[in-house]
């Protein structure tokens, strides 16, 4: 789907609000509002929203995604864990897409990507389902040859490849970790898989990952929220753009 600001063939930027919900629910109550945050992002630029509606519902609640689906222009993205209750979730709502995550209890934000290649009898069936509402499924997988073999068998769509190890390296290591994700993102489009990229991008390590050509989004939340603190939420999405603008 092209967004209303971008054409079809430039870099998108889908903009991640759990970590609003994180800061309401952190006193309950309804402050701050994430969907007031996802009208803010869409007005500033932004190509489509992004929110995890995890099992616990430690920051994204059902009404979010309710009020997300009937406020928003862009399309919406919902991160969620292969469960049956979330594919029903899914089934009543017809998001846009949706991202499958692995989720456990434990971590505090989405470790690593999905092990697709090790669940494809679970995996297979949700996607069937998912992808005859109409709904665009998309699978978070590290930047492995045996996850986009997995994500072919499949059948989905898209794949978002998980950032944050490169995020986190250093030097040559970052270098290494960079040349892997641009070889697999190459891989993922040489066999009709639309590829997407996302987890700890900053203002200082976008440009590398937004300059390979075959990516077709990045999705963006903890960083943009986090500097939303000190120059606003507007200005944060919008030095993310040009920055993904001029890295193309």
């Amino acid at each position: 789907m092209a967004s209303p600001h971008h054409p079809e063939h430039q870099l998108r930027l889908g903009v991640n609000i759990d970590h609003v919900a994180t800061i309401r629910n952190a006193r309950g109550g309804d402050h701050p509002d994430p969907v007031k945050a996802a009208l803010m992002a869409q007005a500033a630029g932004a190509d489509g929203i992004t929110a995890h509606l995890r099992e616990d519902r430690r920051h994204i609640r059902d009404e979010d995604i309710a009020r997300l689906m009937a406020s928003l222009d862009l399309p919406l993205n919902l991160e969620m864990a292969a469960t049956e209750e979330m594919v029903d979730i899914a089934l009543r709502h017809r998001p846009h897409a949706a991202c499958i995550v692995p989720e456990r209890r434990a971590e505090r934000t989405t470790e690593g990507g999905l092990d697709a290649a090790g669940q494809l009898a679970q995996l297979g069936p949700l996607i069937e389902r998912l992808g005859a509402a109409g709904i665009r499924v998309s699978l978070f997988i590290e930047p492995a040859p045996a996850q986009i073999e997995a994500a072919m068998r499949l059948g989905a769509p898209v794949v978002e490849f998980h950032t944050g190890r490169y995020a986190h390296l250093e030097g040559i290591e970052r270098a290494t970790e960079l040349q892997r994700i641009t070889e697999m993102v190459a891989l993922a489009a040489r066999n009709g898989i639309e590829p997407h990229a996302g987890h700890g991008l900053t203002y200082d390590n976008v440009t590398a990952i937004a300059a390979i050509p075959q990516l077709r989004e990045l999705n963006i939340g903890h960083f943009l929220i986090g500097e939303a603190l000190f120059d606003g939420l507007t200005d944060a999405i919008q030095r993310m753009r040009l920055m993904m603008d001029v890295a193309r």
